[in-house]
């Protein structure tokens, strides 16, 4: 997994260098569309997938942690299955966020945990058995969309609306694991979160492929909002996308004096802790990071130090809440 996507990859139109690689992105979607294709285990409860088009970063795990409050709501007992990225436990288990550390399971399964069951396994198919063997009635797959282990009955492709497709080419001309065309019909719906013109350009195709498109926000917790709003603050993460963290500051009303960004899923190290410390002093400033980046920053943060920080957790809440519920409904009457 990329640390930090190429800049290039996100012009409209390609460049130079992208052009050169085009040749090596035609051969990986082929292999990956093939590999989209082949048939997969049934899990015994219902699968839904909630994948995107792209390497990196679209807002998957709070479409995630949404898809599996409303799946409660509606009476179901959830299960999120996740591969476990960055974490030294190949699994099958589940993640207890009071005993492992996100060296055990990566920190986006750490995260998870704290608002939904969940569980790791690098084989999806052995994963999606625990959980049901634990009581799960649905499994949520946060990522997988071209995994073709498990068979899956609702797959959701989430897009960014900043950055869609990027440059519309594959890895590593661009950014899509396979063209965008093919993804999308192997897709049930798009959710396309945050406005802009990238995001609407994909929506087209999916509108054109007869696919239902599902818009959608993500929404900083309001307790770090008011903490945030005209103060000035230093940006801590490791995330795929900085920009998009530093974009949720300024909706807010933060002023960034400083950023701190290091590629996704960075280990921290005290020192990490130390040099941003320094910086918020310097600047008089609030340390404002992610609650993903906050798994790993807990067992190193200085207690005198915890009220300069900013935990900015996020919330996916749909534009038309009926839609997801049609879909989710739907599910039900299929399995």
């Amino acid at each position: 997994m990329l640390r930090r996507a190429p800049r290039f990859w996100w012009r409209e139109t390609p460049t130079l260098l992208a052009r050169l690689l085009q040749p090596l992105g035609f051969l990986y979607g082929r292999i990956t569309l093939q590999r989209m294709r082949q048939p997969g285990t049934e899990a015994g409860l219902p699968v839904i997938c909630v994948g995107n088009f792209i390497a990196g970063g679209a807002g998957k795990t709070p479409t995630a942690i949404t898809i599996a409050r409303l799946l409660d709501a509606r009476g179901e007992k959830p299960f999120v299955l996740m591969r476990g990225y960055g974490g030294r436990l190949a699994g099958p288990v589940e993640v207890d966020p009071d005993r492992h550390r996100a060296a055990d399971t990566g920190d986006e399964p750490l995260l998870m945990a704290r608002h939904v069951r969940t569980v790791i396994a690098r084989d999806r198919v052995a994963g999606a058995r625990l959980a049901r063997g634990l009581g799960a009635s649905v499994v949520v797959m946060d990522d997988g969309l071209q995994n073709p282990s498990l068979v899956k009955h609702l797959k959701l492709a989430v897009v960014d609306g900043s950055s869609g497709a990027g440059n519309g080419l594959c890895l590593p001309a661009g950014p899509l694991r396979a063209p965008l065309a093919e993804q999308m019909s192997e897709a049930d719906a798009v959710i396309v979160i945050g406005g802009g013109d990238a995001g609407e350009r994909v929506a087209a195709v999916a509108r054109a492929a007869k696919k239902p498109v599902l818009a959608a926000a993500l929404k900083p917790a309001a307790t770090a909002v008011e903490r945030l709003r005209g103060g000035k603050v230093v940006a801590l993460s490791g995330i795929g996308r900085p920009e998009k963290f530093a974009a949720t500051l300024r909706d807010a009303g933060a002023i960034i004096a400083a950023e701190q960004a290091h590629g996704d899923h960075h280990a921290y190290l005290e020192s990490d802790v130390a040099t941003a410390l320094a910086i918020a002093r310097e600047h008089a400033a609030l340390i404002a990071t992610t609650e993903k980046d906050w798994t790993k920053l807990a067992p190193l943060w200085p207690g005198n130090a915890r009220d300069v920080l900013v935990v900015v957790p996020v919330t996916l809440a749909f534009a038309e809440p009926a839609a997801i519920s049609d879909l989710l409904a739907a599910l039900g009457k299929a399995s």
